[in-house]
């Protein structure tokens, strides 16, 4: 039963949007938030929680913002 739990937390969709400019953004930042789909301001996309798509939100963190 908690393997289910677990499986099923990997597989909620999160939304991810861009809410400052990527002007004055150093170029590892511009292709991370670029890897995530993310280009233009206000923009929003859905991916997977998982590690991997939370550590790319992490590193661009003062450039996105969670949505419900």
């Amino acid at each position: 039963d908690n393997k289910e739990n677990n499986i099923m937390a990997d597989t909620k969709q999160i939304k991810i949007k861009l809410v400052k400019s990527l002007i004055g953004c150093s170029p590892a930042q511009r292709k991370v938030a670029q890897s995530l789909g993310l280009s233009k301001t206000d923009q929003v996309v859905e991916h997977y929680n998982s590690a991997t798509i939370m550590g790319m939100v992490n590193k661009i963190s003062h450039l996105v913002e969670i949505v419900g």
